[in-house]
């Protein structure tokens, strides 16, 4: 029998009184723009978005990662002020191993301490979980990242390891990440965690 799509799956609309995640689309572009253009957002991230040629490359390296089936990209709209927030998805996607990663996550500097973050990684895990059937999910940031990686803590994923001088970063320096990952077993106790309200990390992980 054949892995399922979770590619294809996944490319629904997930909300809830908080947030609304759906699939990115073209219509996105200025919306996520208008967020974007702080390198302040960017600090841990493995590329720097300082131009509006840089963010253009971004936002069409997501469109295609999206269409190849390769990630699936949520852009996040706060419920509160009805405003594109950010993005965060769906990647490293291997339905055959029972396990993805959720990723590229980021939210425009005025969203952040609000929650968002929290309840779109809410969505994000009951997606997997109780609509995908993953058996793993997988979170990895800079271990130089300290608000992130508490904010992983805080929603209950276990710390793993850190994988040293994993990838190059802007700067000339090369980043050691640290895994994160909530198992299928920890989902219960994990989603009651977050149901209870308690605000994670809002600069992305």
């Amino acid at each position: 029998m054949s892995a399922p799509d979770w590619a294809s799956l996944a490319r629904t609309e997930l909300s809830d009184e908080h947030v609304v995640l759906r699939p990115i689309a073209e219509s996105d572009r200025e919306p996520l723009r208008a967020q974007a253009l702080d390198p302040a957002l960017w600090r841990y991230f493995v590329q720097l978005i300082e131009t509006d040629e840089q963010f253009d490359a971004f936002f069409d390296a997501a469109v295609a990662d999206q269409a190849a089936g390769e990630r699936v990209v949520y852009v996040i709209t706060d419920r509160a002020s009805a405003a594109v927030a950010g993005s965060m998805s769906f990647c490293s996607i291997n339905p055959a191993a029972g396990r993805l990663e959720i990723g590229w996550s980021w939210l425009g500097t005025k969203f952040h301490g609000q929650g968002i973050n929290h309840w779109a990684k809410y969505l994000m895990l009951r997606e997997a979980f109780d609509h995908l059937g993953a058996e793993r999910v997988e979170f990895k940031t800079d271990a130089l990242n300290k608000q992130a990686r508490q904010g992983l803590r805080n929603i209950g994923a276990v710390e793993e390891g850190i994988l040293r001088s994993f990838n190059p970063m802007p700067g000339d320096r090369r980043r050691d990440a640290v895994y994160y990952s909530v198992l299928r077993g920890e989902w219960p106790a994990v989603a009651a965690n977050l149901l209870a309200g308690r605000k994670g990390s809002d600069d992305g992980s």
